[in-house]
Formats: C-alpha cells, structure tokens, sequence
C-alpha cells in the first residue's frame, strides 16, 4: 500500500468523529516529505475549534498511524 492508500485509510478511520458534530475533511494531497493537505468541510469549516482539532486530533492519528506523515496543514 503507498503512501496515499495509507493516509487516506488512516482519514477514514477519524472522519466519523468528525461526521458526529457535522463537519469532515476530504484529503487535497500529500507532498513529498510527508505533508498532507486537507480541506475541512461542514461545521468543520470555519469552527474556532478547527485548527486545535486538525493539529491535536487529526495530525496525531495520522502520524500514529502512517509512518512518513510529517504534518497535516488546512489548504482552502
């Protein structure tokens, strides 16, 4: 499985989470050096709360998960 497999598997696995308070992400793509771009969406989108649940929920799973993950960032 490459890199995009795994990141998009490791997403799947938090979305319902997010899908619980009427928000979700959907992946952008991931860079080389293991920079992953994600669009939030829904109540996600435009929550105070979005970036402190992007870095210490979404980006900590991801790493845990994927090895080669070094961060997550919010792209428009």
């Amino acid at each position: 499985m490459n890199l995009l497999e795994q990141v998009q598997n490791a997403l799947n696995a938090v979305r319902p989470r997010l899908q619980a308070d009427g928000g979700d992400l959907e992946l952008v793509s991931v860079e080389d050096g293991g920079k992953v771009n994600v669009r939030l969406t829904g109540a996600c989108c435009g929550c105070p709360m979005s970036t402190m649940t992007l870095k210490q929920s979404v980006e900590r799973e991801l790493k845990a998960a994927v090895p080669g993950v070094s961060e997550v960032v919010q792209v428009a």
